[in-house]
């Protein structure tokens, strides 16, 4: 078992300790927010034929060479075309089609005019300027070529790619199996949001915190609920956790005190302890274990520690299991909008928000860095990487940050 390890060198032993879940089909219509597991290609052009962008006449530029105001060229309307028919006439010197948004371009023409810029009388249109050949028509394979790939393997399938994929006709996609995570909180102060208040007792905000994060993520949280601070009710639903969900988190008990006792809990199972403690704060009482070929991670019991190493450790495990690349908070540099006055002798992550201006990156403090404070993660999308051995921060300076949280893609 190591302990004390640095933040990066627990991210490398654990991702390499977890792979990709199974692959499954799921139909196009509940596919959004699922994770392709192979690259999807198109075998059509999109769109598949030359068309109309909007309603016009077709017809052929050459025809238009001369048109001014006062000397209007005059065209025969020889046939209407709706969206989803093909023209049965073609497009000939002196005459036009006129053709509704996403008609077919009738053979013979070149350029489409709008509606609203000619003058209709009976089957006659008049033009009063001339026309650029090609001007309004959507070509074929414009959009999509033949072959292209449309979705690589990795990417998450947002409504605008589930679009795409069923304008192409794809009416189902391979993507990764959901994984599910069990999620459990000890504590013999906790009790549920639903519950009557009483004394001495604190209402549990990681459980329905972590939960919904891991929807956010795109798993399934399995909820264990609260544990008291009991080797043998702690180890009965550790062994749960395992026989339902592929990743088991617990929130408590994983520092030195008298009840701390997942580590013992986690070794009375013949887990294999990966790791106990990180260098950084808050988060540093984390432990990390394999049993029965799955993770065990157990994270700090403060709403903050537990959530940043939530952010720092376990998402990148669990988008490496989803399937979904680059799996590591992304890094950038920022300037610091405040101060910050204390010293930090210990490696320390601050709770931030990124903004832009002019194109350069802003931080500020989210408020409160206390362990134990939650409020002050509502409007965090960045930590700020504070190294050991660092001064207080001053306003202007530039520091290192990762994106987290659900702002995690705002600026990349």
């Amino acid at each position: 078992m190591k302990t004390d390890i640095s933040l990066e060198e627990a991210q490398t032993l654990l991702l390499e300790l977890v792979q990709s879940v199974k692959e499954c089909q799921v139909p196009l219509t509940s596919a959004v927010g699922r994770i392709v597991s192979q690259d999807i290609r198109t075998n059509i052009n999109l769109p598949l034929f030359d068309k109309s962008p909007l309603d016009g006449y077709a017809l052929k530029a050459k025809d238009t060479e001369d048109a001014n105001s006062s000397n209007p060229v005059i065209l025969e309307v020889i046939e209407e075309v709706p969206a989803g028919y093909m023209p049965k006439k073609q497009v000939t010197s002196g005459t036009a089609i006129k053709v509704m948004t996403g008609a077919p371009i009738p053979n013979g023409a070149d350029v489409i005019i709008k509606f609203e810029d000619v003058k209709r009388e009976e089957n006659k249109v008049e033009l009063y300027y001339p026309l650029r050949t090609g001007s309004n028509i959507i070509r074929v394979g414009e959009d999509v070529r033949q072959g292209e790939v449309i979705a690589k393997k990795g990417a998450v399938l947002n409504p605008p790619l589930v679009g795409l994929l069923a304008a192409i006709g794809v009416d189902a996609v391979s993507v990764f199996s959901k994984i599910k995570i069990a999620i459990l909180s000890t504590g013999d102060e906790l009790i549920d949001p639903s519950e009557e208040l009483r004394s001495g007792k604190i209402y549990n905000s990681n459980l329905h915190c972590l939960g919904a994060y891991c929807s956010q993520l795109g798993a399934e949280p399995v909820s264990l609920g609260i544990v008291p601070d009991e080797e043998a009710a702690i180890v009965e639903r550790i062994n749960q956790g395992i026989e339902l969900a592929d990743l088991v988190i617990t929130t408590g008990g994983v520092s030195v005190g008298d009840y701390d006792i997942v580590p013992t809990a986690l070794k009375k199972i013949g887990a294999d302890i990966i790791f106990w403690k990180i260098d950084m704060k808050p988060g540093s009482p984390i432990i990390t274990a394999k049993y029965k070929n799955k993770l065990i991670i157990g994270l700090s019991g403060n709403p903050a520690a537990a959530f940043i190493t939530f952010d720092l450790i376990v998402v990148p495990l669990i988008k490496r299991m989803m399937g979904i690349d680059k799996e590591l908070p992304v890094k950038f540099s920022a300037i610091l909008a405040e101060n910050f006055n204390k010293p930090s002798e210990q490696r320390r992550f601050l709770r931030a928000k990124l903004q832009k201006n002019n194109r350069i990156n802003y931080v500020e403090l989210t408020g409160d860095q206390s362990n134990g404070v939650l409020k002050s993660m509502v409007a965090c999308n960045a930590l700020i990487d504070v190294p050991a051995g660092s001064g207080p921060l001053l306003a202007g300076q530039e520091v290192s940050a990762v994106m987290v949280g659900s702002g995690s893609e705002l600026f990349i």
